[in-house]
């Protein structure tokens, strides 16, 4: 198939997300990579194979704040045959991943996907009662809001070293943001202007990490 543009195919087939409405955080940016061949993702630790003649598009989607520290970055991958449609998709969820197409396509709305993501910790599912099933999932909002802190993540673990003074801050700043969830989700498109290409997104990282530490007042 022909390689299309990927921000114009990203945009055209983003997936629509589904946030509580009481989620205190959402995506500042969204980091777009397209693969049509197999190879390792250039945001998250696995490898990618995209279908026959067509290819995968990632998502990485970034945002300033997780309840329970500062940074956060899930991902979307978006599996596309040879005619540009889509025959699977797949979503992080802790560190890992999950299918993401319910069967029968339940929650495929005019071709688009739908994903709920977790409260505060924004992880994705294609159903929303697998976050209640998590042990923590109560604490993460609640009592445990901020227990990371200031921790660096790996994507920039070699380029910004942590300080341990940092985390008071950090933990103040998000039990002070605290919540319950309403268990109630809304629809939440990703708009064009916060979907960059990843490389742009990588750069600007460390960026971001030192404006969430001035914002909580660590720095």
């Amino acid at each position: 198939m022909t390689l299309p543009e990927p921000l114009v195919l990203a945009r055209s087939i983003a997936p629509r997300l589904l946030f509580d409405a009481r989620e205190p955080f959402f995506p500042r940016w969204i980091g777009v990579s397209l693969l049509e061949s197999a190879g390792p993702s250039p945001s998250f630790r696995r490898e990618l194979s995209p279908p026959a003649g067509g290819l995968v598009l990632e998502y990485a989607v970034y945002w300033d704040w997780d309840i329970q520290h500062l940074y956060d970055l899930e991902h979307v991958w978006l599996y596309l045959d040879g005619s540009g449609r889509l025959v699977d998709a797949e979503a992080s969820f802790h560190g890992r991943y999950l299918k993401s197409v319910l069967p029968g396509g339940r929650n495929l709305a005019g071709g688009r996907l739908e994903l709920y993501s977790q409260p505060g910790k924004h992880a994705f599912a294609p159903i929303p009662d697998v976050f209640r099933l998590l042990p923590d999932c109560a604490a993460a909002t609640g009592s445990a809001a901020g227990a990371a802190g200031a921790e660096v993540p790996w994507p920039l673990r070699d380029r910004i070293t942590h300080n341990p003074e940092w985390d008071g801050s950090v933990r103040r700043y998000l039990a002070a943001r605290s919540f319950e969830p309403a268990w109630d989700f809304r629809p939440w498109d990703m708009p064009d202007r916060i979907m960059i290409g990843w490389e742009e997104l990588d750069g600007r990282l460390p960026g971001l990490f030192r404006e969430g530490l001035a914002e909580a007042g660590a720095i």
